[in-house]
């Protein structure tokens, strides 16, 4: 029997445990749907890290396009510079300009291998695509620009338009091949520029289905009448459970988990700040009142300025209770996973961390940057236990706190009932979308 051959696309960096369980999670229900009568490959600007998580895939390749600030960040590790500095701009900047010798590049090597000569340019990444029977778009944020909460500098708008022109080229090409392609549940939007809206609609004018993983996402998909076949569903992340189990001991302890997290650059140095000062004030009467036991939980370690890890040094270096703060660097995404069901309750800065808390019935309260934030606790009619980041001040992060804290039983029973509906939501949905689109 031959097997249905699935090549995944626009899958991210491996640092972000949450890329980590989407594509876990994308690749176990496509097995389970075609009962393992599959083969998968994936392209991914983390070759190795996919590699390391996902060992049974057919084959790992490169993207088609480089995403110029992913390649700016290798040069600075190896070089040793910060993303401020001169060298790290004009590193990305010339990777911005290249990234149309690639375009260019790839097109001829994709007429190549359309007429069964070898490419010039990335043959392998090229090809497995020529050879797939659907094409894939990983599930995540693959189509927006910037954050809806978040100011939109110049650096931001090279960032995603060069992200937005990577992820639409390989569609571009996958079409010119021949290919279907299906949008894995995805936030869309927003679109803040002609350019990142043209980018975005030609992409997914090119999708024969689009699923998206929140409402006010699948609303902007509408505005932009797109003739593609569009699914709201959910997270494909509420289906990800830690495949090896680490235990945890909290003594018996009220355990409080804390993922703080902002983007580089989108905050000023008062608003950033102000982020840390709250956080301080807010655990440290958590713990005095409600006798927490606090594990600061960084989600993505870059290794730069201001990611998680830096601002959980920063938040425990300044509160009065440290005896009671503990800072978790979890190893991989399942310990990371089993650490967050076994808390009392959560407070995330970031989508994923709050997705795993709420698959496993765990009481959330989410410090929203974007939408996708806010539509995903609207879907679980949630709206009190998030609010915006750039709202925050102790007295606000304070109440909610106490807020979610004293309706614990409440929202854990919610969650039990809205999630396995989101679930049975989410893989119907692709069941029958994949269903529909392998011939």
């Amino acid at each position: 029997m031959t097997q249905t051959k699935i090549h995944i696309i626009h899958a991210g960096t491996m640092d972000n445990k949450g890329t980590q369980a989407l594509l876990l999670s994308d690749i176990a229900l496509i097995r389970e749907i075609y009962n393992y009568e599959v083969q998968i490959s994936v392209s991914t600007s983390d070759v190795e890290g996919v590699k390391k998580l996902a060992p049974n895939l057919t084959e790992v390749t490169e993207p088609i396009i480089d995403i110029p600030y992913q390649k700016a960040d290798k040069f600075a590790k190896m070089v040793n510079i910060d993303r401020d500095t001169i060298s790290y701009k004009i590193y990305a900047l010339a990777s911005f300009f290249f990234m149309f010798l690639q375009a260019f590049a790839s097109l001829i090597s994709a007429i190549f291998i359309k007429y069964n000569i070898k490419g010039i340019y990335r043959h392998k990444s090229i090809k497995r695509i020529h050879d797939s029977d659907l094409i894939i778009s990983c599930s995540g944020e693959n189509f927006k620009e910037g954050s809806s909460m978040l100011p939109f500098n110049i650096t931001w708008k090279l960032s995603w338009w060069s992200m937005l022109f990577s992820r639409t080229w390989e569609i571009l090409l996958a079409k010119y091949l021949g290919k279907k392609v299906l949008l894995f549940p995805n936030s869309i939007g927003p679109f803040k520029t002609i350019i990142g809206k043209t980018l975005g609609k030609l992409a997914l004018n090119n999708c024969s289905i689009v699923l998206v993983r929140d409402p006010i996402s699948f609303d902007i998909v509408k505005t932009l009448k797109l003739n593609s076949n569009e699914i709201l569903t959910a997270d494909t992340a509420l289906l990800f459970n830690a495949r090896n189990i680490t235990t945890f001991n909290h003594n018996g302890k009220p355990t409080l988990g804390v993922n703080p997290g902002i983007y580089g650059q989108s905050l000023s140095k008062k608003e950033v700040s102000k982020y840390i000062s709250a956080h301080v004030k807010a655990l440290d009467y958590g713990i005095e009142k409600y006798g927490f036991s606090v594990i600061l939980l960084p989600h993505f370690i870059s290794g730069f300025k201001q990611d998680d890890m830096e601002l959980c040094n920063q938040i425990a270096n300044e509160m009065r209770n440290p005896e009671k703060v503990n800072i978790y660097h979890a190893k991989d995404v399942d310990d990371f996973k089993s650490l967050i069901d076994s808390l009392n309750m959560l407070i995330s800065s970031k989508m994923h961390p709050a997705i795993f808390a709420a698959s496993g019935f765990i009481p959330v309260l989410s410090i929203a940057y974007d939408h996708k934030q806010t539509g995903f606790f609207e879907r679980l009619d949630m709206s009190q236990c998030v609010f915006k980041i750039r709202e925050i001040s102790d007295e606000l992060l304070i109440e909610k706190i106490d807020y979610v804290w004293t309706n614990r039983k409440k929202l854990s029973q919610s969650l039990k009932k809205q999630i396995p509906i989101l679930q049975n939501d989410i893989k119907n949905n692709i069941h029958n979308a994949l269903t529909s689109y392998i011939k």
